[in-house]
């Protein structure tokens, strides 16, 4: 490891080295050529021949295009007597340097002749250093220019591996990351472990006639652990692992990226059995379909075409088994998904409260955590976080502990962490005045008091009037005391009241309302139109889903479609959606009209302490609201 070292350290000293020789050369060139140039002073051959006739002249040079040689400084020193003194240094300091065209003049040379001038012949050839600044250095600029922007368009390697592979090369236990590191995806262990097992025993299934998939995608959002899982694979399966992301590929230069594509399964082929795995995908395998502008010629196609031929072709790679990521499945191209390529699809979900557990304890295993930390209590105040959030929530935690100068993490960091996590960071520096700070108190205040009181929701846990994030004045925080993946109308009906508080609370308290409301608006009017337009939960509209004029993709994303119903549906739509608002918001101005009292006073102890935890909440909603009870 050391004599690599040494011999990458001793590369870049000569390789900057020579740079500094040829700037150090191109500078004294330069003053060498401006101190010669000004010394030089150009005279009109009509005044050459008065100086020659003035005996001012002390010799020359004569070429085919010019004439060179010294004259003296003034009138009133003879060249001729220069000549006669013999003393070279004294007459030196006499004398200039000049230059003229030459002309054809059959006289010159007999006056010359005349005045005792000293006339030698030069040859128009350019000597050794003619030759180099003239031909030479020119050509070695230019070379060092044109290596230079390789450089920067190919970091990685030198202008002559422009169309290598960029892939990373994790060689037999490099990634140090194995299925004990991974946790919270069982599943989707599980089905990778059969990858280990065929490259580790192949044998074991070729003697049944069997063949293992040749392409494995992971499909799952950010932050779920696909990579790592990968990575895992190759840990556990020790063999070379070829890592690069999909963007690799493309370059600006055509037929770069397809022969990026045939290098890197050339050096897998040599490498086998081996692991390509290629992150974010969906960046080299958009489906063809999507850019139909371009023609079907662009860079990227041609890149995505030599995959598809180098994974399923006429060459079979052996041992070679690819393995890619991505969060956006659905605009993949659809000959990458059929059997043969990536015939095997993972899904790599986010974790339960048992995963997301066990992910807490493999980030919390190097953070020093005091005795009271209930992981399990984080893992369920922690609903729908991917393993990504998961770490960063531990992270958060150690270095809030840390600016506090505590010697180890505290249950109050964890909870800080995910409330960061949530809702932003605390901005107590944005300073409210009374006004705006009460009517904040009684909007969450609202929201709290219909949440604990409506059987069909999540139970409370905290409520804030501490600003945070962007434009968050205040936050009532509810979480559910378990993992759901079904909703009931009664339970949107609940949420939809829920939302209604704060304004509702405004509006009984001081008669107006404000703007603190719109996203709750948002939200409200968006689970109204999915249940009835999507979810049939309608009566007058029926068992029917139209949809919103969007198409719903993975994982939440969303592309605009057309609208697959009429106006007249949309009417009643839209007359239904206003219906089922309205009346949410009836129910919940009775409700906090009879709970006007404990609206009242969560709201002043909320002006008074700015946080409430679920204990505090207790205390003044009564044990029987439907607050969260604090695990450990």
């Amino acid at each position: 490891m050391n004599k690599k070292q040494n011999k990458k350290k001793i590369e870049k000293r000569v390789h900057f080295s020579i740079w500094y020789v040829l700037i150090a050369f191109l500078i004294m060139f330069t003053i060498q050529t401006f101190m010669v140039t000004s010394r030089i002073e150009e005279v009109a051959y009509s005044d050459f021949k008065q100086l020659v006739k003035a005996d001012r002249i002390v010799e020359c040079y004569v070429s085919r295009d010019k004439i060179t040689g010294l004259m003296t400084n003034n009138s009133s020193v003879r060249a001729s007597s220069l000549r006669t003194d013999g003393d070279e240094k004294s007459w030196l300091e006499q004398v200039k340097s000049f230059e003229c065209v030459r002309v054809d003049d059959e006289a010159l040379f007999n006056d010359l002749s005349e005045q005792g001038v000293k006339v030698t012949g030069k040859s128009n050839e350019p000597g050794i250093l003619g030759v180099l600044f003239q031909w030479i250095l020119p050509i070695v600029l230019l070379f060092g220019i044109w290596v230079f922007i390789f450089k920067r368009l190919n970091p990685t390697g030198g202008m002559m591996s422009i169309g290598k592979s960029k892939a990373k090369v994790y060689v037999e236990g490099e990634t140090k990351v194995c299925f004990e590191d991974v946790a919270g995806i069982d599943e989707a262990v599980e089905e990778v472990k059969e990858i280990v097992d065929f490259l580790k025993n192949p044998k074991k299934f070729q003697t049944l006639g069997g063949r293992i998939p040749k392409g494995v995608l992971l499909v799952g959002a950010p932050g779920t652990g696909k990579t790592l899982l990968a990575k895992a694979v190759a840990g556990e399966a020790r063999v070379p692992f070829f890592s690069l992301s999909g963007s690799d590929f493309v370059e600006m230069f055509v037929g770069v990226g397809a022969a990026r594509v045939r290098d890197l399964f050339q050096q897998a082929v040599q490498k086998a059995p081996c692991i390509i795995f290629i992150d974010e995908l969906d960046a080299l395998g958009k489906s063809r379909s999507i850019n139909p502008v371009s023609g079907g010629h662009d860079e990227r196609e041609q890149t995505l075409n030599q995959l598809l031929t180098e994974m399923d072709g006429f060459d079979t790679n052996a041992g070679v088994i690819i393995m890619a990521a991505t969060n956006r499945p659905e605009i993949l191209d659809i000959a990458l998904l059929r059997p043969g390529r990536f015939d095997r699809q993972i899904v790599v979900d986010r974790p339960d409260i048992n995963g997301r557990e066990a992910i807490l304890k493999v980030h919390a295993k190097d953070v020093k955590l005091t005795n009271d930390v209930d992981l399990r209590a984080i893992a369920a105040r922690t609903p729908g976080f991917a393993g990504a959030d998961l770490a960063n929530v531990i992270n958060e935690a150690a270095l809030l502990a840390a600016r506090h100068e505590k010697k180890t993490v505290e249950m109050s960091d964890l909870e800080e962490a995910i409330d960061r996590v949530i809702a932003g960071l605390e901005r107590k520096s944005r300073v409210m005045n009374q006004i705006e700070k009460k009517i904040t108190a009684y909007h969450e205040a609202g929201h709290a008091v219909v949440g604990a009181s409506l059987p069909n929701t999540d139970p409370v846990h905290r409520v804030s009037i501490i600003p945070r994030g962007v434009a968050a004045l205040g936050h009532t925080l509810q979480l559910p005391t378990e993992d759901r993946y079904l909703k009931t109308k009664a339970e949107l009906i609940d949420r939809l009241k829920v939302l209604l508080g704060g304004r509702v609370a405004e509006e009984i308290i001081f008669n107006e309302i404000s703007t603190g409301a719109q996203n709750d608006l948002e939200r409200a009017t968006q689970i109204a139109h999915s249940m009835v337009a999507e979810f049939g939960m309608s009566e007058k509209i029926g068992p029917l889903s139209y949809g919103r004029g969007q198409r719903t993709l993975f994982f939440g994303n969303e592309l605009p479609g057309e609208r697959q119903y009429s106006e007249r549906v949309a009417g009643e739509i839209d007359d239904e959606v206003r219906g089922m608002i309205e009346q949410a918001h009836e129910d919940v101005r009775n409700l906090l009209i009879k709970r006007k009292d404990l609206l009242q006073q969560l709201a002043e102890r909320l002006l008074e302490k700015e946080l409430l935890d679920d204990t505090e909440l207790r205390e003044i909603l009564g044990d029987d609201a439907n607050i969260h009870r604090s695990q450990g």
